[in-house]
């Protein structure tokens, strides 16, 4: 069965200010005195009308479907383009052919920056600009019947956010089918190892979204463990194996200084520093999400633990079992599985029920048994799953969201998708498809404050502000929400983080427009890019230069 969802598409709300400033007076009054054809406009609005009512069906269309996925994002160019030419005719031809009225412009932007543009340049290019975007708009338009595309009733109107099952967000402490994992780690921790080597590496292996981290943390915050050892550490790896903020991160933790105390010093320097500091202690450190497979540089970074006291042990997360032989040669990895059925059903049921019983709901608890089937054990499928159910309250939803297309697609080779976190997407209402997409912008396991996401949320007008709220409250209630829907996870340190799939999920569907820069990915063509976070030491000023389209261009230093 289809899905029937209650929402708007993705780009909905750009759609309305599309529609708003197509039709404003002072535009059309701005073609008639420049002697434009005002009817372009009326063309371009019943293109934009008809790409709207199929753009939310070639979305849920488009997993496994690459021709259908390229078509989707050429007509999300063109839409962007159409954005991008009302601009141009409001920050360079409105404001000096309106007397009076240079400070209030008629038409609603959202843009940081654009090239720049003359009066009479502007005047020139707006005609056979808006006759290009109709041109392509009209044969992709042509292809909507060819890729089985069926238009969608779009309702507007205002977000329901009450949750009637909701209950408070769950604490990551709330963990089901691990306690004989958790015990089996903690016991290698508290161990003596007899293998002659001071640091002891615990590898831990499991596919993606079975709760690595989770339990680790587990182990990491137990407090017997904390007793056993003078310091301990946690970094996140990720993708980039960098020795230089791993050595940096670990040696704050054991130093417990600040993030800026040893800025200046290279990994020469930093090793040294944590050679001294680690010299005849104990200590337990936790890489989590190791990607790197590259020998040369595990041992630059090991060589700079090798003073620590015998006994010292390291856990490593990873979902390759060759990463786990490679930094624990001689040593037996933990492989993670899955978690029984009943153990998904009482973690949904924490999740998703009052109490977490489900007693007072039994039908939904039947419906509930069953769509835990189909998360395969999985605890991230199983949030994920919990976090949509919750934000559904009603059987027939849920009976919909049980039979989805999306559980009988095969495996996409080019991105992987837990068919839960698909389904977690598409029933997001539109303002929260935006700010979620939105954060495709930052690298894997990105530390998020709320308050500076909240901030460029803002700054990009993805919050519907109403008369009378305050902007921040508003983007609180839109973080809320996704935070509740298990889009994002809370630290220990009162940041937040995406999990890898999840980030995975929002690269996915806003594609090349907002793009994450770093030395890995620096061929990466940034042409189409709307949105640039870069994180490479070493700009390329003349690749930058490509993203012509550029909003944004966030650069943490």
């Amino acid at each position: 069965m289809a899905l029937e969802l209650v929402s708007e598409a993705f780009l909905s709300s750009l759609f309305q200010t599309l529609f708003e400033n197509l039709a404003s007076s002072e535009v059309l009054d701005f073609f008639r005195k420049k002697k434009l054809n005002p009817g372009l406009l009326k063309n371009l609005e019943i293109l934009l009308i008809s790409a709207e009512a199929v753009l939310d069906d070639a979305e849920g269309k488009q997993l496994g479907n690459r021709h259908l996925r390229k078509w989707l994002l050429q007509l999300k160019e063109e839409i962007y383009a159409a954005e991008d030419l009302m601009v141009e005719i409001s920050d360079e031809c409105l404001p000096t052919d309106m007397e009076g009225e240079s400070s209030s412009r008629p038409i609603k932007v959202r843009r940081l920056s654009l090239p720049f543009f003359s009066k009479t340049a502007c005047e020139k290019e707006i005609q056979p600009k808006i006759q290009k975007i109709i041109g392509t708009l009209e044969l992709l338009l042509k292809q909507k019947t060819h890729l089985g595309l069926e238009e969608t009733s779009v309702r507007n109107g205002s977000y329901n956010s009450q949750r009637l099952l909701a209950t408070s967000i769950v604490e990551e402490s709330d963990v089901y089918g691990r306690d004989y994992d958790k015990e089996k780690i903690i016991d290698l921790l508290l161990s003596n190892d007899d293998s002659g080597n001071k640091v002891h590496v615990i590898p831990i292996v499991g596919m993606a979204g079975i709760g690595k981290t989770t339990l680790a943390g587990l182990v990491y915050n137990n407090d017997r463990v904390s007793r056993s050892f003078y310091v301990k550490a946690w970094v996140t790896v990720s993708d980039n194996f960098d020795a230089l903020r791993i050595t940096k991160t670990i040696l704050q933790n054991v130093e417990k200084s600040d993030s800026q105390a040893h800025d200046n010093k290279d990994l020469n320097q930093l090793q040294e520093a944590l050679k001294k500091a680690l010299e005849g202690r104990k200590f337990f450190f936790v890489l989590d999400d190791v990607w790197n497979k590259k020998y040369n540089l595990w041992h630059v970074f090991m060589r700079a633990l090798e003073t620590g006291a015998r006994g010292s042990k390291l856990i490593v997360t990873t979902r390759d079992e060759k990463i786990a032989s490679m930094v624990a040669p001689n040593v037996q990895p933990h492989q993670l599985g899955a978690i029984s059925g009943e153990e998904c059903q009482k973690l949904l049921a924490k999740h998703v029920f009052c109490n977490g019983s489900s007693i007072a709901y039994p039908n939904m608890e039947v419906i509930s048994r069953k769509v835990v089937e189909r998360c395969k054990g999985l605890p991230l499928a199983v949030i994920s799953l919990a976090g949509l159910l919750r934000a559904q309250p009603n059987p027939k939803e849920w009976e919909r969201i049980l039979h989805a297309d999306i559980w009988e697609m095969p495996n996409n080779d080019d991105v992987e998708i837990l068919p839960s976190l698909w389904l977690s997407y598409r029933y997001l209402p539109p303002h929260l498809k935006r700010c979620f997409a939105y954060c495709s912008l930052f690298p894997h396991d990105y530390e998020f404050d709320k308050e500076e996401l909240i901030l460029l949320w803002r700054a990009e007008n993805l919050l519907a502000i109403r008369k009378g709220e305050r902007p921040e409250e508003v983007g609180e209630d839109y973080f809320n929400d996704l935070v509740a829907r298990s889009l994002f996870r809370r630290t220990p340190n009162l940041r937040y983080v995406m999990h890898d799939l999840v980030s995975d999920l929002a690269k996915f569907v806003s594609a090349e427009f907002c793009l994450s820069w770093d030395e890995y990915n620096s061929n990466t063509s940034k042409s189409k890019a709307r949105h640039l976070f870069l994180t490479a030491k070493i700009v390329d000023f003349k690749a930058l230069s490509q993203a012509k389209y550029l909003h944004t261009l966030l650069a943490p230093y």
